[in-house]
């Protein structure tokens, strides 16, 4: 996982306790959450640390996981996570370097 996020996310999600458990549930949700992006943006070099679209999305999607609503948020941010893809695939073209 990424530094800071779980805190990050605990802040977003208003969590101001500290627990094994809720920590542990919040990895989880923060690991999915960044691999299932990760997928969705066809790169594996999304960097959530800093602040912009997929560090939004992946607090949003830890939400909905928090919420139990995982299945409505890629209907609810399907413009976001499109965007999300378009932007990562420019990027990473433009990474490329023609000999």
């Amino acid at each position: 996982m990424q530094e800071g996020l779980l805190e990050v996310v605990r802040n977003y999600l208003h969590i101001t306790w500290i627990d094994e458990n809720t920590d542990k549930n919040l990895t989880d949700a923060i690991n999915s959450s960044m691999a299932r992006l990760r997928e969705i943006a066809g790169v594996s070099t999304v960097d959530f640390t800093v602040e912009g679209l997929a560090r939004d999305l992946l607090k949003d999607r830890c939400r909905y996981i928090n919420s139990q609503a995982l299945e409505m948020f890629e209907k609810n941010f399907a413009s976001e996570l499109m965007s999300l893809h378009i932007k990562s695939q420019v990027d990473a073209e433009s990474d490329v370097v023609d000999i």
